[in-house]
């Protein structure tokens, strides 16, 4: 696949509404593909928004035929702010409260669902939650506890993000919020409360095909991650561990990203 294999994707961009304040979402289609297919839903990492997944929407729209849709979450990207402190409630809620406004607004009823990092574990939450409707769960990067890897990049991560040009990057993406997305992650996910957090008791409603994408490399987290998706999911699920990647691999490497979830879009 060449880097122009996308070009022909067309993206219309819609606003959500909400009682907590507005959502931004994308839409990305290719006018050639059958429209019969689930959309491709995207959940954005913790420092992320829908600018920041660059060309890989596009390309997994060209790779899978699929109408791909990310949004930002509130706080994040071009969405609303929120001046709230998160508590590790937050991962569970954005499939409660947040999705569902997203599928009903955008008249999603099927769809799969595709999360990195953080939005792995929101993934999870969504594909437990609408069983029904969900037909495949992909994670990247995801953690489904707090394991001590990520902890210590999440700490490492803070002390960068204290030179303000690594900031700077941040108030591209997030503006005025971006203060607030770096608490959000730093303070949630470094808070004793967050300690005891586990995706054990949601995986184990977690019924239909999934894949766990992980990088060999991820500094955010250990491949045990993905093992104990395998292991704590009640459905079939495919581990692929990505050599010599980090913690973007949909970035490190897109068209094997893509080529993952079309193969296993095609084989679900």
């Amino acid at each position: 696949m060449t880097s122009h294999a996308h070009a022909h994707i067309v993206f219309e961009d819609r606003w959500i509404s909400h009682p907590r304040g507005r959502l931004f979402a994308r839409i990305w289609t290719d006018p050639a593909a059958a429209t019969t297919l689930a959309p491709i839903v995207l959940l954005h990492d913790s420092l992320g928004s829908v600018a920041l997944w660059r060309d890989f929407p596009a390309r997994l729209a060209a790779g899978t035929g699929r109408t791909v849709i990310a949004y930002d979450r509130l706080g994040f990207g071009q969405s609303d702010p929120r001046a709230d402190v998160l508590d590790p409630s937050f991962v569970g809620d954005e499939a409660a409260l947040y999705f569902p406004a997203v599928r009903e607004q955008l008249g999603v009823d099927r769809f799969v669902v595709f999360g990195h990092s953080v939005g792995g574990a929101m993934a999870i939450h969504c594909a437990a939650r609408f069983a029904e409707e969900c037909e495949a769960l992909i994670t990247e990067s995801a953690q489904v506890f707090t394991e001590e890897t990520t902890l210590e990049g999440i700490r490492a991560a803070k002390l960068q993000f204290a030179d303000g040009e690594q900031f700077g990057r941040l108030e591209k993406y997030h503006g005025d919020k971006a203060k607030w997305v770096l608490e959000a992650w730093t303070g949630t996910w470094l808070s004793p409360q967050f300690a005891t957090w586990s995706m054990q008791e949601v995986l184990a409603q977690v019924r239909v095909p999934t894949m766990a994408i992980h990088g060999s490399d991820d500094e955010y987290g250990s491949t045990r991650h993905p093992a104990l998706i395998a292991e704590w999911a009640d459905a079939e699920v495919r581990v692929e561990v990505l050599q010599d990647l980090h913690h973007l691999p949909h970035r490190e490497q897109p068209d094997q990203v893509v080529d993952l979830v079309r193969n296993f879009l095609g084989a679900g």
